[in-house]
């Protein structure tokens, strides 16, 4: 069993176990564990369970919020599109998992919000662009 990690600097409101995870993706236990092992979103242990920010899980036509897919023809729930390629930005910067995701919800002046929010607004580019700045 893993140890517990640093509680993190700033909180990052609700939290899905894995188990509850792979119930909104509509994915078996095992695969949503795998989404956090290959990276695709970022899980923090709290009192020992692994947990994922809920803000990470979108509906699925929001899956790209700069271009909104019809709700009829998606899935219901999904990972935010973005967020697997700014984790990916954030490690080449060297960032921890738990930094990163303290960095990803921490207000930044110049996105006017939090670097997540961001991302769910459709502002990709500000966002990787700013942890491209930060070292």
């Amino acid at each position: 069993m893993e140890p517990d990690c640093a509680v993190p600097l700033v909180a990052f409101g609700p939290v899905l176990t894995i188990t509850e995870l792979a119930g909104r993706l509509g994915l078996a236990p095992g695969k949503a564990r795998r989404l956090v092992a290959d990276r695709q979103v970022l899980g923090t242990r709290r009192g020992g369970v692994l947990v994922v920010p809920e803000a990470f899980v979108v509906p699925g036509h929001l899956a790209n919020p700069a271009a909104p897919g019809d709700p009829g023809s998606s899935p219901q729930w999904t990972v935010l599109a973005s967020l697997p390629g700014t984790i990916t930005v954030l490690a080449d910067m060297g960032f921890s998992d738990d930094e990163a995701l303290d960095w990803l919800f921490t207000d930044d002046d110049q996105l006017g919000t939090t670097p997540v929010a961001a991302l769910r607004a459709g502002h990709k580019s500000a966002v990787r662009r700013l942890a491209q700045s930060l070292l």
